[in-house]
């Protein structure tokens, strides 16, 4: 199934430079700076220095002055750190109380607003997304996006004697706009198991197997399948954090390296938290790239964007997909005027196998594609920290349609649980600022019919989807989401009765089974029987 064509007669006639609005958006750099431990050259930089770095070498790849481009950069704007990401976290190391203006001092930019954006895998490409826009509509004229993480360097040096210290003190305005986990966790939730993104994105991959009808082993293998290709691009990536290649059996056979995590996910197949890199973008106008000098050849259009955000997980009517996130996809295509068949170069966010098959079962593409469905080698294996994967991918699809100028690359960003979903189709094709119609879009998807819910849930019900959860001592814990039989309401729920984990969860199929659930002050618990 392909995406649909808007096929209108203005978009099928070549346009020239010339031809277009001098505000229109273009991607006019890219770059990315990493580094592993005890590599040759480590210099343990923090998250504002690989940051900076990759802006250094963003600004550069424009191919204009760097004192210019950098002195005109009126916007910087920045994805969250994982220190910064959630309430109470701490930044070992200490970190920089304004990221977005701490980067643009090294790169010697005095922006008049600076940007902090909500958590999320979204906010890279909603960041392009935003100031493109915002070019557009002459409300700023060059962008400089960035973002980073040094979660490897810090988990080393922590607590350590001579510890490198990232804390920074920067004066100037900060437009911080918050976590961004508004429905995404809660206290319901946690008692009930659902505290960290394996467990939330493991119940999308039960569900979707049972949909399937798929066998346990085989749906592993399905995951191998899919992620093997992944690791032969990191493998051959620069900036990956795990440049090895598997087989698809060696990715999903558990070991003592490949331990579970959550059912049906081993180590190898989540994303990988323990990177040091930083990737960073330059937007401006056309009108701003001819007075500083750009050549054409660095010019990238966004020809087709969406940004949409999914139900809240218990408000989703099935729990083995997400409509939303095919729709953001599908609009971003038809801004673009494209299908899927006319795209070139792919990179599906791969946090988890979920979200790459809801894209994938959505537009009929398949793990051996010969275009790959990844341009960095995807998160469990080029690395996945935190919020800025995503901004490597879009520094990367530039890259590489630069390199086949005309043809056409997706980037498709997720973010929260399967949550937030952020599109871009990236082209040399000169391209007019198309806006996209995402308000329209998301009232459509907020007006979704929502299964109801029992918060305290008793009696007998059906298993509609789990996760076992594997802690490193070996203990077990069922996260269950069933529905009542009396009345058909919706129910999270904890299985920690060794009985139910052996006999129900880790069963051939427990998707369907009847069980018992009783509720307490402590949370809802399952059981095998009514006593």
């Amino acid at each position: 199934m392909n995406g649909n064509r808007s096929g209108s007669l203005e978009r099928d006639m070549p346009l020239n430079y010339d031809d277009l609005d001098p505000r229109t958006p273009i991607v006019v750099g890219v770059g990315q700076a990493s580094e592993l431990l005890d590599s040759p050259g480590y210099r343990r930089r923090s998250p504002v220095e690989l940051a900076a770095d990759a802006a250094r070498e963003a600004i550069a790849d424009t191919g204009a002055g760097l004192i210019a481009v950098s002195a005109s950069i009126d916007t910087v704007a920045a994805t969250r750190q994982f220190e910064n990401s959630f309430p109470g976290v701490t930044a070992p190391l200490g970190r920089s109380d304004n990221f977005p203006r701490s980067v643009a001092q090294r790169v010697g930019a005095r922006p008049r607003r600076a940007v902090l954006e909500v958590g999320g895998g979204q906010s890279p490409q909603r960041l392009v997304n935003e100031f493109a826009a915002a070019v557009a509509a002459g409300s700023a004229e060059v962008v400089l996006l960035a973002g980073a993480e040094a979660i490897s360097t810090i988990e080393r040096y922590a607590g350590s004697d001579g510890a490198p210290d990232f804390s920074e003190q920067v004066e100037g305005s900060l437009e911080d706009r918050g976590f961004g986990l508004e429905g995404l966790l809660s206290e319901h939730h946690a008692v009930h198991g659902l505290t960290d993104a394996p467990s939330h994105y493991a119940l999308f991959d039960n569900a979707r197997r049972a949909r399937l009808k798929l066998s346990r082993a085989a749906y592993a293998q399905a995951i191998g399948e899919l992620f093997a290709p992944f690791t032969r691009i990191a493998a051959a990536n620069p900036h990956a954090a795990a440049p090895i290649e598997r087989t698809a059996a060696e990715l999903v056979t558990p070991t003592d390296a490949n331990r579970p995590i959550a059912d049906p996910y081993t180590r190898y197949v989540v994303a990988r938290e323990k990177v040091n890199q930083g990737a960073a973008i330059v937007l401006m106008s056309i009108a701003a790239a001819k007075r500083l000098g750009v050549p054409t050849d660095r010019w990238v259009f966004l020809s087709g964007h969406a940004d949409l955000r999914e139900r809240d997980l218990m408000d989703r009517a099935d729990l083995s997909s997400s409509p939303a996130s095919v729709l953001a996809a599908r609009h971003a295509l038809d801004v673009a005027g494209i299908g899927v068949d006319d795209l070139a170069h792919l990179d599906l966010y791969s946090c988890f196998a979920a979200p790459v098959f809801n894209l994938a079962d959505a537009f009929g593409l398949t793990a051996d594609d010969p275009r790959g469905l990844t341009v960095t080698g995807g998160l469990p294996f080029f690395g996945g920290a935190g919020n800025n994967y995503a901004m490597h991918a879009i520094a990367s699809v530039v890259e590489r349609v630069r390199q086949s100028p005309g043809s056409h690359g997706f980037v498709g960003a997720n973010g929260g649980m399967m949550s937030k979903y952020s599109a871009g189709v990236y082209t040399t094709t000169p391209s007019p600022w198309r806006a996209d119609d995402s308000a329209a879009l998301q009232a459509e998807v907020d007006a979704w019919a929502a299964p109801e819910q029992a918060v305290r849930a008793d009696g007998w019900a059906t298993l509609e989807t789990y996760t076992v959860k594997h802690a490193r001592d070996g203990k077990r814990t069922g996260v269950v989401v069933g529905r009542l039989e009396a009345d058909g309401r919706r129910f999270l729920a904890l299985a920690e009765d060794e009985m139910v984990l052996d006999d129900v969860l880790c069963s051939a199929e427990p998707i369907g089974q009847l069980v018992h659930v009783r509720s307490s002050s402590a949370g809802n618990r399952i059981a095998m029987s009514d006593y």
